[in-house]
């Protein structure tokens, strides 16, 4: 909102300053000051009124050291990181940006199912919550609107270049031609797509048509679409249930988060800016660098959490959070073309995820065999096993986060390593 006063200010009144909010840097960076002071100021307010309607969640019994003492702690903290990104999204960032449109979607999307899931628990006293029926319902509507509009938008593009000799004359007559400073002609033109980034590859790009191999080129471009659907909506679903997964000890969900979004901020913004997109030879999507504001206001509003968050939690984001952190991670993966580096950037959910899906295989397993079911780890998720070996909750969650930083390094490298 604030983006169009100041650009009106700008053009009729030439008031000083006001062109500063043409620059993306500029936004993004009132984007996550705003994120954090909402966080901290408000987010006390937040809990006191959480724990006047006694809004906590039932601890269950695990065996692990500690966990009696977290009783009565509140939790839908993530009230908290939802309202902190939304509000500098809302002022800061060009509202009429599909990208920001969508981002706002999703948000409000799953916040509302964790929200439900959390109200039933706490206030309905029904420690299952939300039918996990209706939470995969609900993360499949989400993935069908964020893939069909991602496919079928027409602002939703990504920009091709051709040299001479690749260049059709189809291509040529659409295409915008460009010369260089040798001489060098070659031919720029923005085109729906389905194609994505691959690390490690020297042409880092795959189009997801190529997996309908069966069928000719034409046939398998025409339906793409359902592939690009489908592994929307298992994205989606797949890195949400990863961070409700991984919140499961004080600071650990939040701060793995902060981590992602501020490598998801930096990608974001260099995908977005053509000069830096072709010094790097990163694909170039055009009016993406938006997504910067919003992921600013995200990672300030986890980092603002962490303040609450962090050992000995004064309350949890539960499902209203980490449902909602885990969507606008996937969600901006898939926009930004980088879904594929998702479990390399995210392994801290994808460890979790996996820890849970091995351990439960192999008790049914053990147990169909042998009469008696075996675990391969003291308790899942993993942080949990660290939990029953005797690790404090900070070092645990400290470590995870070194871990986290790590990956988001490696991701970031895996642009020069093909």
């Amino acid at each position: 909102m604030l983006y169009y006063l100041f650009n009106y200010l700008d053009s009729h009144f030439n008031l000083p300053g006001a062109g500063a909010f043409q620059f993306i840097t500029f936004r993004a960076g009132l984007a996550i000051i705003l994120s954090l002071t909402i966080s901290l100021v408000y987010g006390k307010r937040l809990i006191n009124i959480l724990h006047r309607r006694q809004a906590s969640e039932t601890i269950r019994q695990l065996g692990l050291e500690g966990e009696n003492t977290k009783a009565g702690t509140p939790t839908m903290g993530g009230l908290i990181i939802l309202g902190a990104t939304l509000v500098p999204t809302l002022l800061f960032a060009r509202l009429v940006n599909v990208y920001i449109v969508l981002m706002i979607i999703t948000t409000v999307w799953l916040g509302l199912i964790g929200y439900l899931d959390d109200y039933i628990k706490v206030f309905r006293k029904n420690k299952e919550g939300l039918a996990g029926r209706f939470k995969v319902v609900g993360q499949i509507g989400i993935g069908l609107i964020v893939g069909f509009t991602l496919y079928y938008h027409e602002s939703i593009v990504i920009r091709k270049n051709y040299s001479e000799a690749q260049a059709t004359e189809e291509i040529k007559s659409k295409a915008t031609k460009k010369v260089s400073a040798d001489g060098t002609v070659s031919y720029s033109i923005d085109t729906r797509s389905t194609v994505t980034t691959v690390p490690f590859v020297k042409s880092h790009e795959f189009d997801y048509a190529n997996l309908l191999f069966f069928l000719d080129s034409k046939t398998a471009k025409k339906y793409a679409w359902i592939v690009f659907v489908l592994a929307t909506i298992f994205i989606i679903t797949a890195v949400s249930n990863g961070a409700n997964l991984t919140d499961g000890i004080d600071g650990l969900a939040a701060g793995s988060s902060a981590i992602i979004g501020s490598t998801l901020a930096l990608l974001a913004f260099i995908s977005g800016n053509i000069i830096f997109a072709d010094y790097l030879n990163i694909m170039y999507l055009p009016n993406q660098g938006e997504l910067t504001i919003f992921l600013a206001a995200f990672v300030g509003a986890c980092i603002g959490f962490l303040w609450y968050n962090s050992f000995p939690a004064q309350v949890f984001m539960g499902d209203t959070g980490s449902l909602s952190i885990g969507g606008i991670i996937a969600v901006i993966s898939i926009m930004l073309r980088k879904e594929l580096l998702i479990p390399i950037l995210c392994g801290i959910f994808l460890v979790e995820n996996l820890s849970v899906v091995l351990q439960v295989s192999y008790f049914k397993y053990t147990k169909r065999k042998y009469g008696e079911g075996r675990r391969i780890f003291k308790m899942s998720p993993l942080h949990h096993h660290f939990q029953k070996l005797g690790y404090a909750e900070p070092k645990i969650v400290i470590r995870f986060w070194i871990v986290g930083i790590m990956l988001a390094l490696f991701t970031i490298l895996t642009f020069k390593i093909r």
